[in-house]
């Protein structure tokens, strides 16, 4: 089978290793042409065999750069064709996608990719949505991608349904890890626990939480004990927010997702304006000496230490 992948990056670059590796023709378009194999999608296009759908993987990011991706992809191939939009585009512009390639006869198959830099070695988690002839066209690919024994999916047949499973397993994946940084936090506030990487660690075994993302934070730990290397600052790459909005949307509570979202956020604020609200009006009802002097008639003591809140 011949594959045109448009995106080279860290996912994309391996994908198509993988994907040669067993026995793809694959040829690559990025807009770094040391990355590329062919100078422009007019030349990626003209690479593939006419003698069946031509099939195009879009692997760049999500919103304008895959909309105009998939547009000048609407004007190079041709009836029967298919595109894939494997980035993490929003579930709501799979449809646009669809009815733009639809209207020239152009299948469009919506997939959500998990797997990171370590999908080379262990394969990506696939999630798709379209029509199950779409599917099967592109199954060869699926199958080269995905790790043995699982790992695919067709969501449903319904445009979108891909990138809504793969929005939802990122929002539990914002859960887990929160969980797992608010764990590390306490077992380092402590001084009854000494060895917390080693904790960490005898958790990877045996235990109900043991997880891959136990694994890798592990491997952080054991590089950077107390992660000094770091910033305490976490992006969101978009879809915890979308998996927060569509369960808004769907009257659906999401109680640990937000609150995971929220605490991202919150990592970006060297000196949160909320909790300058809360000193404020602990200061106020209770006269707590935190980083301002209590108001007048306040009688906390000097030293910071707090009265009952009770009021």
């Amino acid at each position: 089978m011949h594959l045109g992948l448009v995106g080279l990056g860290k996912m994309g670059g391996n994908m198509r290793t993988r994907m040669r590796n067993a026995g793809i023709t694959v040829v690559g378009y990025d807009r770094d042409p040391d990355l590329a194999d062919v100078d422009s999608l007019e030349a990626m296009v003209a690479a593939l065999p006419d003698d069946g759908p031509k099939v195009v993987w879009v692997m760049v990011p999500a919103g304008e750069a895959t909309s105009s991706t998939i547009a000048a992809l609407g004007e190079l191939l041709g009836a029967g064709d298919i595109v894939v939009d494997g980035g993490n585009s929003k579930w709501t512009d799979d449809q646009a996608h669809a009815d733009l390639l639809g209207g020239k006869d152009i299948g469009f198959v919506d997939c959500g990719v998990s797997g990171g830099v370590w999908g080379l070695e262990n394969g990506y988690a696939l999630m798709c949505g379209g029509s199950a002839d779409h599917v099967s066209r592109v199954q060869p690919v699926f199958d080269a991608l995905k790790p043995e024994g699982g790992g695919f999916v067709h969501a449903g047949a319904t445009v979108g349904a891909g990138h809504f499973a793969k929005m939802v397993h990122n929002g539990i994946e914002y859960a887990v890890m929160q969980a797992f940084a608010e764990g590390y936090e306490l077992l380092e506030a402590v001084d009854v626990v000494d060895n917390v990487v080693e904790v960490f660690d005898s958790w990877r075994t045996g235990t109900v939480i043991r997880s891959w993302l136990l694994d890798l934070l592990v491997a952080a730990l054991e590089e950077d004990e107390g992660l000094s290397q770091l910033r305490g600052y976490a992006e969101d790459s978009g879809e915890g927010r979308w998996t927060v909005q569509a369960a808004i949307d769907h009257a659906v509570p999401l109680h640990v997702i937000a609150s995971s979202l929220f605490a991202r956020f919150s990592s970006r604020q060297d000196d949160s304006p909320a909790m300058k609200a809360i000193a404020a009006m602990r200061n106020q009802f209770g006269g707590h000496a935190v980083h301002t002097a209590p108001p007048a008639g306040g009688d906390a003591p000097d030293s910071g230490a707090a009265p009952d809140e009770s009021h």
